[in-house]
């Protein structure tokens, strides 16, 4: 009949009060914000009095994690931009250029003099040669050049095709390769602004790739889109330095002319390098996940003219001499150098899987923005109007939350008195739940809430509603409750795993607010179904102890 075991009851009651304490920071929002952030400034700056002070506005033994804001509730900027992949090519061609004309320079005597042509579309280089009886020469010489496309659609073909008409040879980028490198620069550009913006501190931003050359980002707190745009377009530097020594103290004397930085994959650890780099990131030309010799994640690099030599000069007066790849006073890698590298390329080894040397490919090429962006929307949302947004949504949830107590206990009597406790719990446990994970609330996410404040009693509409037509066969209290809740579990999960099948796709397949939206509702149903078939039946259940109606009105 009507029981529950004791280990049951503990755990249905330590979910709750589990919800309660990691929903209660939201109640004092500002004031663990501030703990926050004070927090994450000793953390980074050292202890002072004044940040001491601000964090000790919330206890440190409580939750002080929160539901962050959206957008469109905390204000801030939204950026639409559109990566030029053609600019890319221009700059590959560039790159390619000098390795053209360096092989052609000890062929003079066969193809003559030869010189480039201007105008030529973004993705070609065209050259005109003075002999055109050596063509064949200089395009065997140029098709040397050539390397192999690293993608699984480009198997067996190169990056470039090279042709020729009359006088003129063409070098251009070959479909393969255009298809395996047009992601590269929107992934190294998605990279590039999340180092930036992250550097900013910002909550919550979303930065996400949409369609085929366009990212979408949007950043909390940001009082514009004119500072969203300036902090983009800040350049990474990336430097090649000589590593003069390892420790763990970051307060080390460096001596004259170095400098002690940390290491960006070994928390604690520090490098002293020598100020003056070997080669900088301007000079790098581009950088891929390969695989070394044995079949081993790598990544492989390639500097331009001026850097190549400089490059291979130090690493020939360096073999066995770590050397430290630097982005913004991190060290990113020391490699080991193993031997001289000519030619300006040359490849890192170390322990990496795949997705750790991909990684490292786009740290690199991380020097700056590979691409022009052309920003095709921005708008800037104030902080009045997030906050319009938040007391429109304060009251539209409060208004339902009224309406759904007052029709319950009005159609239920005690035990809508009782699902009213548990519509408590469960708004509470939504929270807790959004703060646990992470989440973002944004204006459709409190539109889900207040959608979830009207279906969470639908479940004890359900079994209430079982209640009664039990009673009315005759049944007695207990096994009137009994029999109610064992069958309504059919007709709940019924209705509620549709929906919640439906919010998982919307998740899945949609962006932004849509998200929001879905996230809200999936945890709405999910602690609205624990809170209908557990709490209000325990609550039921230790009513039911301690009455012992003889009789029960539902």
């Amino acid at each position: 009949m009507l029981h529950i075991d004791t280990w049951k009851r503990a755990l249905i009651w330590l979910v709750c009060v589990a919800g309660l304490l990691l929903a209660l920071p939201n109640a004092f929002y500002s004031r663990v914000e501030q703990s926050n952030d004070a927090y994450a400034a000793i953390e980074a700056q050292g202890e002072t009095p004044e940040l001491l002070a601000q964090a000790e506005k919330w206890p440190s033994w409580m939750p002080s994690s929160l539901v962050n804001l959206g957008l469109d509730l905390r204000g801030g900027a939204h950026l639409l931009a559109e990566v030029q992949v053609e600019d890319v090519y221009a700059a590959r061609m560039d790159g390619l250029w000098p390795e053209v004309r360096n092989a052609l320079r000890d062929e003079r005597a066969t193809v003559g003099t030869f010189r480039r042509i201007p105008d030529a579309p973004a993705d070609q280089i065209r050259l005109r040669l003075s002999k055109p009886e050596g063509m064949a020469r200089a395009m065997e010489l140029i098709r040397g050049l050539a390397t192999p496309v690293t993608s699984l659609t480009g198997a067996g073909a190169t990056d470039i095709n090279v042709s020729g008409q009359g006088d003129v040879i063409t070098i251009a980028l070959s479909n393969q390769e255009k298809l395996a490198s047009d992601a590269r620069p929107l992934r190294q550009s998605l990279e590039i602004i999340r180092r930036r913006i992250d550097e900013v501190g910002t909550r919550e931003p979303t930065i996400q790739r949409q369609g085929s050359d366009r990212i979408l980002i949007q950043v909390p707190g940001v009082g514009s889109a004119a500072e969203l745009k300036s902090i983009i377009g800040t350049t990474a530097q990336l430097t090649f330095n000589p590593v003069v020594g390892r420790g763990t103290d970051p307060d080390a004397n460096p001596g004259v002319g170095n400098k002690v930085i940390p290491s960006l994959d070994e928390p604690g650890t520090y490098y002293t390098v020598e100020s003056a780099p070997v080669v900088t990131g301007e000079e790098l030309v581009d950088a891929q996940p390969s695989f070394d010799q044995n079949g081993q994640p790598a990544v492989s690099f390639r500097f331009n003219t001026s850097g190549a030599r400089k490059f291979g000069d130090y690493t020939a007066q360096n073999i066995g001499a770590p050397f430290a790849i630097v982005l913004d006073d991190e060290v990113i890698s020391a490699p080991v150098i193993r031997s001289h590298i000519p030619g300006g390329s040359g490849i890192i080894t170390g322990n990496f899987d795949v997705e750790e040397s991909t990684n490292l490919a786009v740290l690199l090429r991380a020097g700056a923005l590979p691409a022009k962006l052309e920003f095709l929307e921005e708008r800037t949302i104030g902080p009045e109007l997030g906050q319009d947004s938040i007391d429109a949504g304060k009251v539209a949830t409060v208004v339902a939350f009224a309406g759904v107590l007052i029709f319950m206990v009005l159609s239920y009597g005690m035990f809508g008195f009782f699902a009213n406790i548990a519509l408590v719990l469960n708004i509470a446990m939504i929270f807790g739940a959004l703060s646990l994970i992470g989440g973002t609330l944004t204006l459709p996410g409190i539109a889900g809430i207040v959608l979830t404040v009207g279906m969470a009693v639908d479940a004890n509409v359900l079994i209430f509603e079982r209640i009664r037509e039990e009673l009315k066969a005759g049944r007695g209290p207990a096994k009137a409750i009994d029999e109610g809740y064992a069958k309504a579990l059919s007709a709940i999960g019924g209705g509620n795993i549709p929906t919640f099948i439906t919010a998982v796709i919307l998740f899945a397949m949609g962006s932004g607010p849509v998200r929001g939206f879905a996230i809200t509702l999936g945890l709405g149903i999910l602690t609205s179904v624990f809170t209908a078939i557990y709490v209000t039946r325990l609550i039921i259940v230790m009513w039911f102890e301690r009455r012992r109606p003889k009789t029960i009105e539902v």
